[in-house]
């Protein structure tokens, strides 16, 4: 009988223990999504024109292509959608030039993209980093590489401290809309206000160019530009 009731209490004690711990872990994790969700808004730190603007992005510059041709393109895709935040905002433009170019073929590009992700590098940005002290919103762009930023990209905002201000992702991709981006960027800078970001398809970039300037004129309008 002893015996029973020594069994009977450590399986009370496991049920309360368990219990105890999953509600342990659930205030966690709700706290985590609370601490996320705040730092993503469409409302910015301070009205997103009330201070100077920084438009930082990667674009390819070598043989940029259309993924499903290889056609070379005399801009970038991306570079494009910079030149019209740019415009827009009155923004300063700066280019991540890596260091080391990537290949020229979108497909061997790929392949190195790949293996950057794989080993979680740093490729080194060739130009002098911005002083961006005196920014209050600052985009960063690229295309969505396996669903990331380009790992370059990961090097300028490991060099960074964008925290405080209002940061904007925005992203050319072929279906992939931003990948991850806002989630890098709010993971990055804790203290940032991350605002709504953008992309538009590549292939609409290089053949449909009014119709794409006026959907990212209308996101930035959203912004407060």
């Amino acid at each position: 009988m002893k015996v029973r009731i020594t069994i009977f209490a450590v399986v009370i004690i496991a049920l309360v223990a368990a219990i105890f711990t999953f509600n342990s872990r659930n205030q966690r994790n709700q706290s985590t999504t609370a601490t996320s969700k705040q730092n993503r808004s469409s409302k910015p730190v301070k009205s997103a024109n009330s201070g100077k603007t920084l438009v930082v992005y990667f674009s390819r510059r070598e043989a940029a292509s259309s993924i499903y041709k290889d056609k070379p393109l005399p801009i970038g895709n991306t570079k494009r959608i910079a030149d019209m935040i740019a415009k827009k905002t009155g923004g300063t433009e700066y280019e991540i030039i890596p260091a080391k170019s990537y290949p020229r073929d979108f497909k061997t590009t790929s392949e190195v993209a790949q293996r950057e992700l794989d080993e979680n590098a740093r490729p080194k940005i060739k130009n002098p980093l911005p002083d961006v002290s005196g920014y209050n919103t600052v985009f960063v762009g690229a295309p969505v590489w396996w669903g990331d930023y380009p790992m370059v990209v990961h090097t300028f905002l490991d060099a960074v401290d964008l925290n405080g201000k209002n940061v904007v992702p925005f992203a050319t991709s072929e279906g992939s809309g931003l990948g991850n981006f806002d989630s890098v960027l709010s993971s990055q800078y804790p203290n940032a206000k991350v605002l709504e970001g953008h992309f538009e398809r590549g292939k609409d970039v290089a053949d449909r160019r009014s119709s794409v300037e006026s959907n990212v004129n209308r996101w930035l309008n959203g912004l407060g530009y």
